[in-house]
């Protein structure tokens, strides 16, 4: 595991009182939801810790206010245990406001197929499940005491997979988000007692890497009529982890333009 820190920061947060200011920590930040989410959240005025399993681009460095990055394999279990030790002792006794495990993987054969019960290999499924659902648990607890510091909020990034069958993603990614979110109640329930709030977004079809090109299909499913952005999904992931939720904890939000609907 190797981590890259914004020269700028010099081994700390970029950030005039470290009392009133928020950081974030998001899984994923390479790409996609992860790099949109990164950007919003820097022009909002938080700072930010990263986390993928690729250096983070030159255009994802944000600067002054992306302050660490941390490259890891969450998907194993050693990298996953060996982030979460580096990103404490980097946080000290910083507060933490919030948590976004954004990291995921859809696994495809080699046509681009749906991999589903008869014919996905039970290797890949516990892979998927190592990452898509094994990963924000072992995170969430790892990240606990920095999260009760900065009374923070944790947003799972689930999928409307999760919650129908979908022509593209293959059932270890489904039944794995469906876990993940079980997992946000449970966990909405014990960490409220921290002071720390759980909620989950379910993306529909975003443009992101991960989305086939056979999507646009299902645009006549969608009442909105268009492909999502990253910046939708970044947006209420925002939302989730601001004051203006305050009173929100235990939800799911579907960011899918009415396609959840059908």
């Amino acid at each position: 595991m190797k981590h890259l820190q914004n020269p700028a920061a010099s081994g700390a947060v970029a950030t005039a009182d470290p009392a009133t200011e928020k950081l974030m920590m998001l899984t994923g930040a390479s790409r996609g939801i992860g790099h949109a989410t990164v950007r919003l959240f820097v022009e909002r005025g938080w700072n930010v810790l990263t986390c993928s399993r690729d250096e983070v681009p030159a255009e994802c460095q944000m600067e002054p206010r992306w302050a660490h990055h941390i490259t890891a394999d969450l998907g194993d279990p050693a990298s996953l245990d060996a982030f979460i030790d580096e990103a404490n002792e980097w946080l000290g006794d910083r507060p933490l406001h919030g948590l976004v495990n954004n990291a995921g993987w859809s696994p495809k054969s080699p046509y681009k197929e749906r991999l589903g019960c008869l014919n996905g290999d039970l290797d890949a499924w516990r892979q998927v499940f190592e990452l898509n659902f094994f990963a924000p648990l072992k995170l969430a607890r790892g990240f606990a005491p920095s999260l009760h510091r900065g009374k923070g909020a944790v947003v799972n990034v689930t999928s409307i997979a999760g919650h129908a069958i979908h022509p593209f993603a293959g059932s270890a990614y489904s039944t794995s988000k469906a876990a993940l979110s079980a997992l946000t109640r449970e966990l909405a329930n014990e960490f409220a007692d921290l002071g720390v709030r759980v909620n989950a977004i379910a993306p529909g079809e975003i443009e992101t890497a991960m989305l086939s090109p056979e999507t646009e299909v299902l645009l006549p499913r969608i009442p909105l009529n268009r492909l999502g952005s990253p910046r939708d999904v970044a947006g209420t992931i925002f939302y989730l982890c601001s004051e203006d939720s305050a009173y929100v904890t235990g939800t799911e939000i579907f960011v899918t333009g009415g396609q959840h609907l059908f």
